[in-house]
C-alpha cells in the first residue's frame, strides 16, 4: 500500500492557509490590475472563497489564453486571481507530501532541484556510467509528444486516489483538473496553473517508478517530459525503447515524440536541457545561442545581459561570454 496523505480538506481551505497562499501568490504581482481589484476586498474575497469551498459550491472559473515564445511557442492558460490563490493553497499542502514521494532524479518544479541541478547530475552520472570517461557512455534521450495536452485526466485522478484518502480533497482536485481541456474532453492540463506543475510530476512519477524498478535503470534523469537513460551497453538501451513506448501508452496514454528519441555516445554530444553534453564539457545548444543573441540585440538591458551571463556560467562558454558582452556594448553604445 502506498503512503497516504495525512492532511485534510479542512487544512487546505482554512482561512489561515488561504491567507498564507495569498501572501505567496501576490509576490511580484502587486501592480497587476486584477490582483489589485482582489486585494481591495481581500478579507471578503477570501471568506467568500472559503465558504464556497466548505459548502462545495465552488466552481473553477474560465481561463484567459495567450501565447508566448520561449524555446518554442507555448499556449498559456491563465486562471482568475481567485482560482490562482486556491491553487497556491492546494500546492502549500500537497507539495511537501508528494515531494517526499518522488524519486531523487526527478528535477522539474521541485525545491532544491531545477535545471541546473539536473545538469550537474547528468555530468556526475555520465562520469560514473563511463567509468570516469574510460569507456563509451551511451545515452538514450526521450521526449514525450505534446506532454501537457496529452495528460489523461481520468488516469491522473485514479493516481491521486491511491495517495489521498480524503474524498473532499479529491473532489476539489477533480474540479480543478476538469476545468480545462486541450485536444478533447478529458485530456490536458493548463500550462499556467501552479497545480499543473505538481500534477504532471505526480503523473510521471508512475513512469519514474517503472524506470527504476522494472527497467532497473541505474542511471536515469527526468526533467518534466525530457528524460535520459545512460549506460555503457548500447544494446540494453535499444531494447528498452519499445518497453518505454508500451508502458507510456498502457499506463499513462502518452507517446514518445518520434523525432526526439535517439541513442548517442557522450563523445559525439548529447542534447539535454538546452546544452550539448560531451565527455568533460558542455556547450550551449546552437538554437539557444541564436535566441540569446537576438534578445540581446532587441533588448540590450543590463538585467537581460546578467541573466544570460548567469546561464553561461553553467557550461564551457568563455568565448560566447566575450561575444555576448561585445554585442551588449555595441548595442548600448547605439543609444549613447
Amino acid at each position: 500500500m502506498r503512503i497516504q496523505l495525512s492532511h485534510t480538506f479542512a487544512n487546505i481551505i482554512s482561512l489561515d492557509n488561504l491567507l498564507q497562499a495569498w501572501a505567496e501568490f501576490i509576490n511580484g504581482k502587486r501592480n497587476k490590475p486584477d490582483v489589485q481589484a482582489f486585494e481591495r476586498n481581500l478579507i471578503d474575497s477570501l471568506l467568500s472563497l472559503h465558504e464556497d469551498l466548505a459548502s462545495k459550491r465552488y466552481r473553477h472559473g474560465p481561463y484567459k489564453a495567450f501565447s508566448i515564445s520561449d524555446s518554442k511557442p507555448r499556449n498559456i492558460h491563465k486562471a482568475s486571481v481567485r482560482d490562482r490563490v486556491l491553487h497556491h493553497a492546494i500546492y502549500r499542502i500537497l507539495y511537501p507530501f508528494f515531494d517526499s514521494v518522488f524519486i531523487y532524479d526527478s528535477y522539474s518544479c521541485r525545491l532544491n532541484k531545477g535545471s541546473h541541478k539536473a545538469l550537474a547530475r547528468f555530468k556526475s552520472v555520465a562520469q560514473k556510467a563511463s567509468h570516469n570517461y574510460t569507456k563509451t557512455c551511451w545515452v538514450l534521450k526521450c521526449d514525450i509528444r505534446k506532454f501537457f495536452a496529452s495528460i489523461d485526466q481520468s488516469i491522473l485522478q485514479g493516481i491521486l486516489q491511491t495517495y489521498i484518502p480524503d474524498q473532499d480533497i479529491l473532489w476539489l482536485l477533480k474540479e480543478i483538473i476538469t476545468s480545462f481541456q486541450s485536444t478533447k474532453p478529458g485530456k490536458g492540463l493548463p500550462l499556467g496553473n501552479l497545480t499543473s506543475q505538481l500534477l504532471v510530476n505526480i503523473y510521471m512519477h508512475e513512469f519514474d517508478q517503472y524506470a527504476k524498478h522494472f527497467l532497473k535503470a541505474k542511471y536515469y534523469i527526468r526533467y518534466a517530459d525530457d528524460f535520459v537513460f545512460l549506460s555503457e551497453d548500447r544494446k540494453l538501451l535499444e531494447d528498452q525503447i519499445p518497453k518505454i513506448e508500451d508502458i507510456l501508452v498502457q499506463l499513462l496514454q502518452l507517446s514518445l515524440h518520434p523525432g526526439k528519441v535517439y541513442i548517442r555516445s557522450l563523445a559525439s554530444g548529447v542534447d539535454f536541457l538546452g546544452w550539448v553534453h560531451f565527455s568533460n564539457y558542455r556547450r550551449l545548444r546552437s538554437a539557444t545561442t541564436t535566441r540569446m543573441m537576438r534578445r540581446i540585440q532587441e533588448n540590450p538591458k543590463l538585467p537581460t545581459l546578467n541573466s544570460y551571463l548567469g546561464l553561461l556560467q553553467h557550461g564551457s562558454a568563455h568565448n560566447l561570454e566575450e561575444i555576448v558582452l561585445s554585442e551588449y556594448e555595441m548595442r548600448t553604445n547605439e543609444y549613447v
